[in-house]
């Protein structure tokens, strides 16, 4: 796993100079002397697509990304309204996000652009190992509270999670709290801490043995611990990984996407072309898990 924080310090210099660069109008973003790409959205990714922002800014010096965070939904909604070329997403947009979509004459592209495991973790300090599904979701509802129902020491959990805005927040409530059962009405318990980062998590993570939370696997560092997840009480706890993702096994893995208002065209479709394409080997480097049918022949120059 892979401290993904060291990676910005190589990109802190590409970000300042693309956001000292002025801003188009929401009419010229595909097109114009500056071929500027505004990249806004989901945490999960903003790491990523640093990366990818600043090796192709490198190999085509008169196109400039600027990429900005900020949540899934804050991006989506920047796409919807044609402030950004591309939203990132960790999670599928809605039907309600669809519709606003095209009540603005916006008909939303999306691109797979690499996949991710959701780790869940808890400070190096704790004994317990593996959980099932059921078990996070008894956690995450208040009706597990205490370590010591899990094998552990005698200590209060201390739950821990994304803002409501976070793609993950939304993958993690309907996959795991409600295990994919859309008719179930469960919730976050009313006691947990909503973290405004994935670096806030594993901030506090680290810090407070008490503490359970989740986070994209390429957040992860060696300091934390990272539990091992089973589908249900009968089947094996797995740890996530790049394998673990590619053949299955782990359990709460999940797609990362981008989004453009309609078929992109010049720069954009350009950029996104070489992202699903030569891109593509950064991302197991920043602890992501590449597309299995990426095309090695996708354009490096």
């Amino acid at each position: 796993m892979i401290r993904i924080a060291s990676a910005l310090l190589g990109l802190s210099m590409a970000v300042l100079l693309a956001a000292c660069i002025p801003q188009p109008s929401s009419s010229k973003l595909h097109d114009g002397p500056r071929r500027t790409i505004e990249n806004k959205g989901s945490d999960t990714l903003v790491n990523l697509a640093l990366a990818w922002a600043e090796i192709y800014m490198e190999r085509h010096p008169d196109v400039r990304i600027s990429v900005t965070g900020g949540g899934s939904g804050t991006g989506i909604a920047a796409m919807i309204n044609g402030t950004v070329s591309i939203a990132n997403a960790s999670r599928e947009m809605t039907p309600v996000e669809i519709a606003a979509a095209r009540a603005n004459g916006v008909e939303p592209e999306e691109y797979v652009v690499a996949r991710d495991a959701i780790a869940v973790i808890v400070n190096s300090s704790n004994p317990v190992d593996g959980l099932t599904l059921q078990q996070i979701s008894d956690i995450y509802t208040g009706k597990i509270t205490n370590w010591r129902e899990l094998g552990g020491e005698d200590r209060p959990i201390v739950l821990l999670s994304r803002e409501s805005n976070s793609g993950t927040y939304i993958y993690f409530l309907e996959h795991v709290i409600r295990q994919g059962e859309s008719r179930r009405d469960l919730l976050f318990s009313p006691d947990t801490l909503l973290m405004p980062s994935s670096e806030g998590i594993t901030t506090e993570v680290r810090q407070n043995p008490n503490a359970i939370g989740y986070d994209g696997l390429g957040y992860v560092t060696p300091d934390l611990k990272v539990i091992a997840v089973a589908k249900d009480s009968q089947s094996p706890f797995v740890l996530p990984s790049v394998r673990t993702v590619n053949d299955g096994s782990y359990p709460v893995a999940r797609p990362l996407y981008m989004y453009t208002a309609g078929k992109p065209v010049g720069h954009v479709e350009h950029f996104l072309t070489w992202v699903r394409g030569d891109g593509q080997r950064l991302t197991s480097r920043l602890g992501f898990v590449p597309l299995s049918n990426a095309s090695e022949s996708g354009e490096s120059e």
